[in-house]
């Protein structure tokens, strides 16, 4: 049998790692469909089944397990060999940050940034997933938000996330205003945390009973408060330009700290890159004009 091509072992080897397809082929930086193309062809030239797809994502066949096994030193360590050789130019910048960070954050500061650095090329990605730099060595940095405690990278503190109750203009209309009645009377979107619990205790107020409806996602959250089912307990930094355009709106101006902050991760190889650090230098300012405009 003629040997398989390279990047089909290196596509099974990421879809293996990840367990996810949509993951693996990002990492590859081919499509999906791509992605699976070389799977299956893969498949036909060995005459057995890798991968079997499931709910959450792809899983091993037996066959595929003991293939990874094979393979997987192997390709670890070509790519350890040949990484001293690559070049990295300093001139493109790839940045992997969450979907409401990138646009509700990022994106609309990055005109600065690249007016100052024309020269410098961003590529963003946006992702939920950590980023694993190792196995992923094509990504520079990474916007992400928690404790702050990722093992082997430095993880920056950019500012901390901050939770207010919000509400759509309609549903403050058919309450009779903001100050008509306590916020415990109001229509609540519950979270599975108990934020609510903790903003009660803060305020001195009476939690309710029971919740209009419970999210577990922040998109979700925020969207049914853009629709008027409830008051949100939302994050600022996720919900500053609807505030600011007027789509949902402040029902106090206390606001509860969280336990997770925002941080700017980024494995020790991009400190010797100048477009990162060019980058770091403006998120940096960034995050401090944000603290001086949210207090």
């Amino acid at each position: 049998m003629s040997r398989p091509p390279l990047h089909a072992l290196q596509g099974f080897l990421a879809a293996a790692r990840f367990g996810n397809l949509s993951r693996a082929a990002e990492s590859m930086h081919v499509t999906v469909s791509a992605l699976s193309h070389q799977m299956r062809a893969l498949e036909e030239r060995l005459g057995y089944k890798l991968l079997t797809r499931n709910a959450r994502g792809v899983s091993l066949t037996t066959e595929g397990q003991r293939l990874l096994e094979r393979i997987a030193p192997h390709l670890d360590a070509i790519a350890q060999a040949v990484q001293p050789f690559a070049a990295r130019r300093d001139d493109i910048l790839t940045v992997s940050a969450t979907p409401s960070m990138s646009s509700n954050w990022l994106v609309p500061r990055l005109t600065s940034f690249l007016a100052a650095h024309p020269k410098i090329e961003i590529n963003l990605l946006s992702s939920e997933a950590v980023v694993d730099f190792v196995s992923n060595d094509s990504i520079d940095a990474a916007l992400r938000i928690g404790l702050g405690q990722w093992p082997g990278v430095t993880a920056e503190h950019l500012f901390d996330e901050w939770l207010v109750p919000m509400a759509s203009p309609a549903l403050v209309e058919r309450m009779g205003g903001i100050n008509a009645r306590p916020l415990e009377e109001w229509p609540l979107l519950g979270d599975p945390d108990g934020q609510w619990n903790r903003w009660f205790a803060q305020t001195e107020g009476t939690p309710p009973t029971r919740f209009v409806a419970v999210f577990d996602d922040s998109e979700s959250h925020h969207r049914a408060a853009l629709d008027g089912v409830g008051v949100a307990l939302g994050r600022l930094t996720r919900a500053r330009l609807l505030l600011e355009s007027g789509q949902l709106v402040r029902l106090s101006s206390q606001r509860l700290k969280t336990r997770y902050a925002h941080y700017l991760v980024y494995p020790p190889r991009s400190a010797e890159h100048r477009g990162f650090l060019s980058f770091r230098d403006w998120l940096r300012a960034q995050a401090s004009e944000h603290v001086r405009q949210t207090e």
